[in-house]
């Protein structure tokens, strides 16, 4: 069922600024087909106006599938089903995402329980990981797919178990894919980003906004008036 956001969430802590501005998507166009609220921080801090349908998929990894293309899967497998859900004659966008932790070829994902995510961090602090996140958007009209996948490297400091533990037992690892949070207290363990911040916590907001951008150049004059 449809959400439609009341007040905005607070602002996520992120030093990279989109080159795209917030592209011009008619209201009530744009559905984000995610029910994460870091999601829902990113497009609200870039002025967009949305609604929240959280589709209801399997996320498992396919036998040998590589991360770059189970995160693209996931994110065209989130924005279609919502899109499936919705009336086809109305012109909306589709925004899916979908991000994973890489530590050398292994796909990590959100702990289990404390003690998963206290391991998940003793592996990644003093080591770089990737994190990838594919985005997608479909326009439920016609179901033309613009995809893609945004790759950030994360350099962890070396950490002690008990600072490790410590943090864990904040709550705040146990629902993110690799057991941090970037724009909590998971920073701490941070030496530096490479590449977009807005990508580690969840969406990579210059791509993200430059495919919507290509969504709304593609619309057409008519469409547009005939729904004003």
């Amino acid at each position: 069922m449809a959400t439609r956001l009341g007040q905005p969430p607070e602002p996520l802590p992120v030093s990279d600024s989109p080159a795209h501005a917030a592209p011009a998507l008619p209201a009530g166009r744009l559905v984000l087909a995610s029910g994460s609220p870091r999601r829902r921080a990113l497009l609200s801090q870039a002025g967009l106006e949305f609604e929240i349908r959280p589709p209801d998929i399997d996320e498992q990894v396919l036998p040998g599938e590589g991360p770059e293309a189970l995160v693209i899967r996931l994110a065209e497998a989130k924005a279609g089903a919502v899109a499936d859900a919705l009336e086809a004659s109305a012109r909306r966008w589709i925004l899916g995402s979908d991000t994973v932790v890489v530590l050398g070829e292994e796909i990590i994902g959100k702990p289990c329980d404390p003690e998963d995510a206290v391991r998940m961090l003793q592996r990644l602090t003093g080591h770089t990981h990737r994190v990838l996140t594919g985005v997608a958007v479909i326009d439920a009209q016609d179901r033309r797919i613009r995809s893609q996948a945004v790759e950030s490297q994360v350099v962890m400091r070396p950490a002690e178990e008990a600072e490790i533990r410590s943090y864990v037992a904040t709550g705040e690892p146990l629902d993110k894919a690799g057991a941090y949070a970037l724009q909590g207290e998971g920073r701490r363990f941070v030496s530096q980003v490479r590449g977009s911040e807005s990508n580690v916590i969840g969406l990579p907001m210059e791509e993200t906004l430059a495919l919507l951008s290509q969504a709304a150049e593609d619309e057409k004059p008519d469409e547009a008036q005939g729904d004003a």
